[in-house]
């Protein structure tokens, strides 16, 4: 990692420990939309997050891009750096949007605390619906082609619901909560999506044949508004089976619609397909907010501050915030320069093959800008 960027990251988690913005933000969102600006909140995320957050900041300068971010440090493997959740929370509620990294969550509470800060984060503002658009990239050598299918996933409950407790020493119950209103409503979701992206069929992936009162009732909210489509194609499909087929014919697939759990694994068993967690965006949706992140989330910990990171999810990522907030002419302007310098194959990171840095991958999508 160059000087300049280790000093940016760590002006980050400074500017977050003292509550104040970073250099990049705005100091007063209404003057900056008076000025046609438009202002998100970033969340640079743990591991190589604030490595990769740098590189959309330096490709959102070289394009003009009319943005300014609000930055919040939040962290639960680092809590004495974080900043307030609330204060989070509040900030994406004004601004409606933001772009985040990835955040670490330790394998065991020291708090005794079961609900991570994700799982507060998604609480809090609802953010119901994760979709995660798995396409083969062209300059990305992987297995498979023309991989082109879209996960969507109910992430506020299931199996990451935080109900876990010790019955007797050695015994422990775990919780998972499936309702028929949160069924109905992500079913509707990726359905809707299906017809607004012109997608052919939709997949339920489920567990019903074991587990058949919960995965039972997903499956039946979803054949409940598949009817309501008669146009899109409707299946339902056992998730170890699902995980095979993915494997090996991922072509079939269009939009999946899952549970938790289910989702969590299928994006990232898909992310491996089309190149790994370093090129697949993701974002997540409530009826108000959208937040942006990596489909797959690593936070790549072991490559922190190696200036060796993949920013090419990240930089997906910020085009589909820009797309969201109707800034179509710059969100056009980074993916096509990040296809560009995937598709010349000159610079690569160490994930695709390549001995390439961050930064000079940055350079270069800063080079293809248009």
């Amino acid at each position: 990692m160059s000087f300049i960027a280790r000093n940016v990251a760590r002006t980050l988690v400074q500017a977050s420990c003292r509550g104040i913005h970073s250099t990049t933000v705005a100091q007063n969102p209404r003057s900056s939309a008076k000025e046609g600006r438009i202002t998100c909140t970033l969340i640079p995320g743990d591991g190589v997050g604030p490595e990769l957050v740098y590189s959309v900041q330096e490709v959102f300068k070289a394009a003009d891009v009319p943005v300014d971010f609000e930055t919040f440090f939040l962290s639960e493997v680092n809590p004495t750096l974080s900043a307030p959740l609330d204060d989070v929370v509040r900030s994406i509620r004004k601004n409606k949007v933001c772009l985040k990294g990835i955040l670490a969550t330790p394998d065991f509470s020291r708090t005794g605390e079961l609900e991570t800060l994700n799982m507060k984060l998604r609480n809090e503002l609802d953010l119901y619906a994760n979709v995660v658009h798995v396409v083969s990239l062209e300059g990305v050598n992987t297995r498979h082609k023309g991989i082109d299918a879209v996960v969507v996933r109910e992430q506020t409950e299931g199996e990451y619901s935080a109900l876990e407790h010790e019955t007797i020493p050695g015994v422990i119950e775990c919780l998972k909560v499936i309702t028929g209103q949160k069924s109905a409503r992500i079913a509707k979701f990726a359905f809707d999506y299906a017809t607004k992206h012109n997608r052919k069929k939709v997949t339920c992936v489920h567990k019903a044949n074991i587990m058949k009162l919960g995965d039972g009732l997903f499956m039946r909210k979803c054949e409940e508004i598949a009817k309501l489509y008669p146009r899109i194609q409707f299946e339902k499909m056992i998730v170890d089976n699902t995980t095979m087929q993915l494997v090996s014919n991922p072509n079939q697939f269009d939009v999946m619609v899952a549970p938790n759990l289910y989702g969590n694994i299928i994006d990232n068993i898909a992310s491996g397909l089309v190149g790994g967690a370093g090129v697949v965006a993701g974002s997540s949706f409530s009826a108000e907010h959208a937040v942006f992140e990596p489909g797959a989330r690593h936070t790549f910990a072991e490559g922190v501050g190696k200036n060796i990171a993949n920013p090419t999810a990240m930089l997906l990522c910020s085009s589909k915030m820009l797309r969201h907030v109707n800034l179509m002419p710059y969100s056009k302007m980074i993916f096509e320069a990040v296809q560009n310098v995937l598709r010349a194959g000159k610079v690569r990171t160490k994930d695709l093959g390549g001995q390439n840095t961050t930064n000079e991958f940055t350079h270069a999508v800063i080079h293809n800008l248009r």
